[in-house]
């Protein structure tokens, strides 16, 4: 199997990386795979080449003797779904075809695998296939007219790739495919279609302790992986613990790129889609309480480590994890370009889309270009989100709202209990945090975008809790709201206040920015005064309609730039009209902000913060603290570099911190 795939053991010279691009079809199509059989502490160095096939692990290693799979060359080795094909024939037009035998894709075509399920929102069909020419996914047609016009999308971020489309059909025991490619000859380029479903990904669970170091991974037909079904990806760890990916470059998954999710249920999986009696939120709380039977469990799931991989240009995240995700570790990554076809919608679009993230960390992420950038859904229980650079993900102006898309944002925090700390942050975008949740806490962040769906956005959605750093269910609860802590922020008023939304957009982003939509949330005083504490029989009945009130809100040392306006009980702010300046400058392959918001702040100064400062979350009452349990102290900026007892507000520790590159 190793020789097959070029996968050898360490000292093994046999075997070569290459590309199977001869005669029509390369490789042989299907889904046929490599199954690894590697021993615990194996290393399997792979030479460079195009390997078009499906890697699927058959043991893992364990946390003492981990498997490594190691391209031997930085992205020299490349794990590919595709396959090229050549005989394409002039049909009409720029339009040219092609067919393709269904045996070539085995048990799973791609051609007439839909992306569908609960959460799925977009009312066009499309299929896990695609076609690529030059390494760039092409645009689904709806009918063989359309592939002909090749007209612009109009909610793609790409008007001019949009132009570029394919469509297929089945006629007996084959696909037959028409592509728009222009003034390209597809038989002199390089052109690929989807095969197969995945690239690095152990059809078994419990496969741990793998890692994979510096491999290109692309091309896959991905499903759609919503939270109440099997979470696909090109390549994921499939319910185990202890995956390391590094170094690696995840492109071109028709919906998702890294999966850390959720094991195959066969009784709760699309159950909404396919059955329609129960509501996709049942089906929610149904898979987190049936996950304890699926070992879900600190000591068997999670703890894996996604870091320095550039992971771009898929389709419905550049990395998903329903549950799967739990104490690990996203870092140093850089994720762009995410939906921005904008063929597919649906409520599980981002960079990052993770549910059940308790205890994970996403730290020193470049997030940008991206509908949307981080998703926290559901129990974001321990949950930190620290030292990331996020901008631009937001639609451009010149695209319409797709429909079934998604609001963009920088950071979306839904339906969850806490504590869910955001802390030395650089957002930019236009809308720095969708806020339908409770328990979090904004330490230290740059915010240039305003909050949305404060207060709403959740109805009755009880959603699950859990023990203290662990995964077993605490109990279950609404969104009360609030319950959240501000302290030492900078917000500026940097977009436009008065711009309209666009047409056919779902809601209203352009607002003012700031906390002052907390107005009318109570201080922790005023909440405590409702609840008769010094009765000794208090009235349940009376007390009721407090139990579902608002929660507290805590904001102290923030500062508001340019029109931004604090929440009207903070006592201790700066308040400024000015407005500062901002701008990204890329300089010999570094990115830094270049601002002069340090020098007007001046002489204000906050005090310095840590998780006592914060307290507990309500619901779960678990202090806002690391994942052991000790103590947070917040003296450490957006570099790592060292607070003082007096700190300026923000992710920067000094004046001069804009002159270190971010990235």
């Amino acid at each position: 199997a190793h020789e097959r795939a070029g996968f050898l053991h360490k000292g093994d010279e046999r075997a070569e990386g290459r590309d199977h691009a001869e005669g029509e079809l390369v490789g042989g199509g299907g889904q046929h795979g490599v199954h690894t059989v590697d021993q615990p502490g194996d290393e399997v160095l792979v030479f460079p080449g195009v390997y078009r096939e499906y890697v699927n692990p058959e043991r893992g290693g364990t946390e003492d003797a981990p498997i490594l799979y190691r391209s031997i060359e930085p992205l020299g080795a490349v794990i590919c779904g595709a396959e090229r094909i050549k005989g394409w024939t002039p049909y009409q037009g720029t339009v040219w075809t092609v067919r393709v035998k269904n045996s070539t894709f085995g048990a799973y075509n791609p051609y007439t695998t839909e992306v569908f399920g609960d959460w799925c929102f977009a009312p066009t069909v499309r299929h896990t296939g695609a076609v690529y020419l030059n390494d760039q996914m092409l645009y689904e047609a709806e009918s063989l007219e359309e592939c002909i016009a090749g007209e612009i999308y109009k909610p793609s971020w790409d008007p001019q790739g949009s132009t570029f489309k394919w469509f297929s059909e089945q006629d007996g025991d084959e696909t037959v495919l028409y592509a728009n490619f222009h003034t390209q000859d597809p038989n002199r380029e390089k052109v690929e279609i989807n095969v197969r479903r995945r690239c690095f990904f152990p059809e078994k669970t419990g496969c741990g302790y793998i890692t994979v170091h510096g491999f290109k991974i692309e091309k896959a037909a991905t499903t759609w992986a919503p939270p109440a079904a099997f979470q696909d990806g090109m390549i994921g760890p499939h319910w185990s613990k202890g995956w390391i990916i590094e170094d690696c470059e995840i492109t071109n998954s028709k919906c998702c790129g890294i999966s850390l999710g959720k094991y195959y249920d066969p009784e709760n999986d699309h159950y909404f889609t396919k059955k329609h009696l129960k509501s996709p939120t049942q089906m929610e709380r149904d898979a987190v309480c049936r996950g304890q039977y699926h070992g879900w469990l600190k000591e068997n799931i999670g703890s894996h480590i996604i870091r320095r991989c550039n992971i771009h240009n898929c389709e419905q995240t550049g990395i998903v994890g329903r549950m799967g995700a739990v104490y690990s570790v996203i870092e140093n990554n850089h994720i762009h370009h995410i939906n921005n076809m904008q063929e597919l919608g649906g409520a599980e679009i981002s960079g990052i889309k993770l549910h059940a993230a308790i205890d994970v960390v996403i730290r020193r992420n470049h997030i940008h270009d991206c509908t949307m950038g981080v998703w926290c859904d559901w129990e974001a229980q321990g949950t930190r989100i620290t030292q990331n650079l996020l901008h631009h993900n937001e639609r451009p102006a010149y695209c319409t709202w797709a429909v079934g898309g998604m609001e963009s944002q920088d950071i979306f925090v839904e339906v969850g209990h806490g504590p869910t700390l955001i802390d030395n942050n650089i957002m930019m975008s236009k809308v720095s945090l969708r806020f339908a949740t409770q328990g979090v806490a904004l330490v230290h962040n740059l915010m240039l975008g305003t909050f949305t769906c404060v207060g709403s956005g959740t109805s009755w959605r009880y959603t699950p809790y859990h023990i203290r750093h662990r995964t077993e269910v605490a109990g279950f609860m609404t969104i009360l709201h609030g319950d959240d802590r501000f302290y030492n922020n900078i917000f500026v008023q940097a977009h436009p206040v008065d711009a309209p939304a666009k047409q056919g957009d779902p809601g209203e982003n352009e607002r003012v920015v700031g906390t002052w939509c907390f107005d009318d949330y109570p201080t922790e005083q005023e909440w405590l005064d409702q609840f008769d504490l010094d009765v000794a029989r208090p009235d349940m009945g009376k007390l009721e309609k407090y139990h579902f009130g608002h929660l507290p809100v805590w904001a102290d040392g923030n500062a508001y730039f340019a029109g931004a306006k604090p929440w009207k009980k903070e006592k201790d702010c700066y308040v400024k009209s000015e407005k500062p300046y901002f701008m990204l400058v890329e300089r010999e392959g570094q990115i830094f902000l270049d601002t002069d918001v340090a020098e007007l702040i001046g002489a204000f100064r906050g005090g310095l913060v840590d998780s006592d400062t914060l307290g507990r979350a309500f619901e779960p009452d678990q202090r806002f603290e690391a994942a052991d349990g000790s103590t947070i102290v917040f003296d450490s900026d957006f570099y790592g570099n060292h607070r003082g007892a007096r700190v300026l507000p923000g992710p920067f520790a000094t004046l001069d911190a804009s002159m270190q590159p971010l990235f």
